[in-house]
C-alpha cells in the first residue's frame, strides 16, 4: 500500500497536488468528457478498492460524483466505510481514509452501519438524496446492496412528503448563489439551473413522480459537466465559479469561439434544467396536494380569459381554440392570461403553441399589441411566464430580434443579469411607475426595448460605420422598427425610438453636469422636448436602474435626477429657466471660516485664493469621504465650497475631528497639507486601461468642460484639482460619477476656450496626477 501513497510523515492529511492520484497513482489524465470522467471514476475506484484492508462485513460505498461516474479532475471523493457492528472499524478506516489523504484527494467520508445511514437518511433530507448515487466499491457487495436498495426504496415511499423540506432548502441555495443562466460568474454547481438541480431532478424522477430526466436535459447536464471539467483543468485545482479571467481558455478547450460563447452555452443549459425542475415541482404539487375536483372526480376546468383555462394549477387551451384555425395572437394572450394570475403554461400547451401558432402579420392586430401590454405590465408574473415562452421559442416568433439578445452577456460590475433578461426585468419594474406617466404603455415598451442596440457592430443599424456610437444611438431605429411592427402609430413608434435614444440622458447630465447651469438644464429640456417623454424618461431610469443591479443606484443619484426632472419640467413649462440656487445664508456672514457639516454634505467658506477646493477635496479624502459633487463660488470675497458627500466604506467620519481638520487646512495649516499629499500619493488608480481626457466647448454657460476618464482611486479629486490649480485653471465646479471601477469626472474651468498649448498642458498635469 505504501508504493501506492505520497509520503507523508506527519500522518496527517496531505497537502500534495489534489492530481496526484489521477496523474501518478492511478495514471489516468484530466480530460474533458463522459469518457475521461468515467475513466477518472473506474481508476479511483480501482485504487480504492486494493486500499481497502479485506474484512467480513465491510464494504466501500461511493456517493456523489464517483458514485455517479462524473468524477471532475479536482472533484471531491465521497465515500461511506460501511460494516455490520465489527470490531475495529475505526482503525480500519483509519488505514483507509490515510493513504486517501496522503494521495492528495480532497476526501468526504463515514462509517455508517446500513441502519445508521438510513438513520441520518431519514433525518437529513440531502443524506437521502447522497445515498441515491451510492455505488459499491469494494468489500461485502451484499452490505452495499441492501443500504443501495433499501435507501432507494425508502425514497420512492417517502418522497412525496419530503419534497417541500427539499424545495426549500433549495430556494435558500438559489437566493444564496443566483441563477447560472443570467449571472457572469456562475456557480456551475450551487446556482439556480446548474449541477446541483441536475440531482434534485433524479431524485424526483426515481420517486416516479414525473419524466425529470428527458433528453434535453441530460444533453445540458453532460454540456455543464464538460464545462466544470473544463474550468477544472484550465484553473489547474478545484473551482466550481466560472470566473471572467478563465472564460477564454475554457471556452477553446470546449472548442467554443470564445468566452462570450461559452456564457450563451452555460446560459441555455442552465435555462433547461430550471425549466425541468419547474415542471417537476409543479408535478410533485399535483401529486401531493391535487386540485380543487368536480363531483365526476376530475380536476375542475376555470376559464381564465379568452381561449384560456384553469385546468388543474395549469393553464390549457379552451376546446374551441383548439379546434379551429388559431388566432396568431393566441401565444400572447395564454402568455398574457398567465402572467396575471400568476399561473404556469402547461408544457403540452406550449408545445402545441409552437407547433400550430401561425406568425404575426405586420403590423400586428390590435389583440396581440394588447396582450404583450397586458404581459408586460402584469408585474411578478411577467418574468415566469416570459421565460417559458421563451423556452419554447415563441417569443423569437413574437420578436425576431430576441435571438441576438437571448444570453448575451453584459461585461459590466454593475449588471447582475444577461440582457435578455435584463430587458424583461427592467420591464417589470417599469410596472411599478406606470400610473405617473401618461402613457404606461409607452413606458412598458420602451423598458423591453431600451437597450436593443447592445451588441451592435456600430454600422449595422445606422448604415454607418461609427465606432463611437453608443448602444442608444443604435438601438433607437430599431426600437422604433419594433414599434411600427406590432402595431404602434407613426408618432407614437417615433417617440418609443427618442426613450430609447434618450434613456442615458438624465442619469448621464444628473451625474456629470452642473445642474445649477442654466445651460445644462436648456440642453436637457430642448432633447427632450415635452413634459410627457421627460416623465416617461424618468420612470424608464428608475426601472433600468433598479434591474441592472444595486451598484446602479443611490439616494443621492435618485436626488440629482430628480432635481433635474423639476428643473427640466420648470423649463418646458414656463419657457424659463430656473435661477441657479442661492448659496447658503450661513456661509456669506459671520467669521471666517465656516465649516457645516450635513448628512450628506459639507460646505465650508474662507477667505478666497487657490487652491481652495483641493484643499476641501483632500481632507474629505483624508476622512474617506467620497466627493459626489462641488462647487465652488466666490461672494463678496469669501470663497464657498460646498460637496456632496458619501462614507467610501460605509462609516460615516468623526464630524467632530473632520470639522477640526477643514478649519485648519482652509486656513493654511501646513500638517494638514502634508497629511493630504502624503495620502494622495498612496491611493493611485489601477485600471487596465489608460486614461483621458475630453474637453467640451459649449456645455456651460461660463466655463469650459474638461472630462477626466479614469480608474477610481481615493483622493482622485484631490490630486486632480491640485494639478488644474497648478496648472493655472480655476475650478467652478466639479462632477463625480462612479462606473464600477472606474470614474467620469466633470470640471467645469472658468474662463474662455484655452489654446491648443494650454489645453495640452493642462491635459498632460491631469494624466500626470492620475
Amino acid at each position: 500500500m505504501t508504493s501506492l501513497t505520497k509520503g507523508n510523515a506527519s500522518g496527517k492529511p496531505g497537502n500534495s497536488d489534489a492530481n496526484f492520484l489521477i496523474n501518478e497513482v492511478v495514471g489516468v489524465p484530466g480530460g474533458v468528457g463522459e469518457d475521461a470522467r468515467g475513466a477518472r471514476a473506474e481508476a479511483i475506484g480501482g485504487w480504492l478498492g486494493s486500499v481497502l484492508p479485506r474484512r467480513d462485513g465491510v464494504a466501500l460505498v461511493a456517493v456523489g460524483g464517483l458514485g455517479r461516474r462524473e468524477c471532475a479532475p479536482y472533484g471531491d471523493v465521497d465515500l461511506v466505510l460501511l460494516h455490520a457492528g465489527v470490531p475495529g472499524i475505526e482503525e480500519l478506516a483509519g488505514s483507509l481514509w490515510y493513504p486517501v489523504w496522503d494521495a492528495g484527494l480532497r476526501l468526504d467520508h463515514s462509517v455508517r452501519t446500513v441502519a445508521e445511514a438510513l438513520s441520518v437518511a431519514q433525518d437529513d433530507v440531502k443524506v437521502a438524496l447522497g445515498l441515491l448515487d451510492a455505488r459499491y466499491l469494494a468489500g461485502d457487495r451484499a452490505l452495499a446492496d441492501q443500504l443501495i436498495r433499501t435507501a432507494t426504496d425508502h425514497w420512492r415511499r417517502t418522497a412525496v412528503r419530503r419534497l417541500p423540506q427539499l424545495r426549500e432548502i433549495t430556494t435558500a441555495r438559489w437566493a444564496t448563489h443566483g441563477e447560472l443562466a443570467f449571472l457572469l460568474e456562475g456557480d456551475l454547481k450551487e446556482a439556480a439551473g446548474g449541477l446541483r438541480d441536475v440531482g434534485i431532478l433524479r431524485a424526483i424522477a426515481t420517486a416516479g413522480v414525473t419524466d425529470a430526466l428527458r433528453p434535453a436535459v441530460l444533453a445540458a447536464h453532460r454540456r455543464l459537466l464538460d464545462t466544470r471539467d473544463a474550468l477544472h483543468q484550465q484553473a489547474g485545482r478545484r473551482v466550481d465559479r466560472l470566473v471572467a479571467q478563465e472564460r477564454d481558455g475554457v471556452g477553446k478547450l470546449l472548442l467554443l469561439e470564445d468566452g462570450d460563447a461559452l456564457l450563451r452555452r452555460v446560459a441555455g443549459d442552465a435555462r433547461t434544467i430550471s425549466h425541468a425542475l419547474d415542471d417537476a415541482w409543479r408535478a410533485a404539487d399535483r401529486l401531493r396536494a391535487g386540485r380543487r375536483r368536480g363531483t365526476d372526480g376530475r380536476p375542475v376546468r376555470r376559464p381564465v380569459a379568452r381561449d384560456v383555462v384553469e385546468h388543474d394549477g395549469e393553464l390549457v387551451l379552451a376546446r374551441t381554440a383548439i379546434g379551429a384555425r388559431p388566432d396568431p395572437s393566441l401565444s400572447l394572450r395564454v402568455a398574457a392570461a398567465a402572467a396575471v394570475t400568476r399561473l404556469p403554461i402547461a408544457r403540452a400547451t406550449c408545445e402545441w403553441l409552437a407547433a400550430y401558432c401561425p406568425p404575426l402579420p405586420a403590423p400586428w392586430p390590435p389583440a396581440a399589441l394588447a396582450a404583450l401590454i397586458t404581459l408586460l405590465g402584469a408585474g411578478p408574473g411577467l418574468v415566469p411566464a416570459w421565460e417559458t415562452c421563451d423556452r419554447y421559442g415563441l417569443v423569437d416568433r413574437w420578436l425576431p430580434e430576441w435571438t441576438r439578445l437571448r444570453s448575451l452577456p453584459q461585461h459590466n460590475p454593475v449588471h447582475r443579469f444577461t440582457l435578455d433578461r435584463h430587458l424583461v426585468q427592467t420591464a417589470y419594474e417599469a410596472s411599478r411607475h406606470t400610473r405617473d406617466v401618461d402613457r404606461p404603455d409607452l413606458l412598458l415598451l420602451g423598458a423591453l426595448l431600451h437597450d436593443i442596440g447592445k451588441g451592435l457592430p456600430a454600422d449595422d443599424a445606422t448604415g454607418r460605420a461609427d465606432s463611437r456610437a453608443d448602444h442608444s444611438t443604435l438601438g433607437a431605429p430599431l426600437a422604433e422598427a419594433v414599434a411600427t411592427r406590432i402595431g404602434l402609430a407613426e408618432t407614437e413608434a417615433a417617440l418609443i425610438g427618442t426613450l430609447v435614444r434618450l434613456h442615458l440622458l438624465l442619469p448621464d447630465v444628473a451625474t456629470r453636469r452642473d445642474l445649477s447651469d442654466p445651460k445644462t438644464v436648456a440642453g436637457v429640456a430642448e432633447q427632450v422636448g415635452d413634459t410627457t417623454t421627460l416623465d416617461l424618461l424618468h420612470a424608464l431610469v428608475r426601472a433600468d436602474a433598479a434591474a441592472t443591479g444595486p451598484a446602479a443606484w443611490s439616494d443621492w443619484k435618485g436626488r440629482l435626477i430628480a432635481e433635474l426632472v423639476a428643473r427640466a419640467r420648470t423649463a418646458l413649462d414656463t419657457g424659463v429657466v430656473p435661477a441657479p440656487p442661492a448659496p447658503d445664508p450661513a456661509l456669506v456672514a459671520g467669521p471666517l471660516p465656516v465649516v457645516h457639516l450635513g448628512e450628506d454634505r459639507v460646505s465650508v467658506a474662507a477667505s478666497d485664493r487657490r487652491g481652495l477646493l483641493a484643499t476641501v477635496a483632500g481632507c474629505l479624502a483624508l476622512h474617506r469621504l467620497e466627493v459626489i459633487s462641488a462647487d465652488a463660488a466666490t461672494v463678496d470675497g469669501r470663497a464657498l465650497v460646498e460637496c456632496r458627500v458619501q462614507p467610501r466604506y460605509g462609516l460615516a467620519p468623526d464630524p467632530v475631528a473632520l470639522a477640526a481638520d477643514l478649519r485648519r487646512a482652509v486656513s493654511g495649516d501646513v500638517s494638514v497639507t502634508q497629511r493630504l499629499r502624503g495620502r494622495a500619493l498612496a491611493a493611485r488608480g489601477q485600471g487596465t486601461a489608460a486614461p483621458r481626457v475630453v474637453w467640451h466647448r459649449e456645455a456651460a454657460t461660463d466655463a469650459v468642460l474638461l472630462e477626466l476618464r479614469a480608474a477610481d482611486a481615493a483622493g482622485l479629486l484631490y490630486r486632480v484639482t491640485c494639478a488644474l490649480d497648478e496648472a493655472g485653471a480655476q475650478v467652478r465646479a466639479a462632477r463625480i460619477s462612479t462606473l464600477g471601477g472606474d470614474v467620469v469626472d466633470a470640471f467645469y474651468l472658468v474662463g474662455g476656450w484655452p489654446s491648443d498649448a494650454d489645453r495640452h498642458r493642462i491635459e498632460a498635469a491631469v494624466l500626470a496626477a492620475v
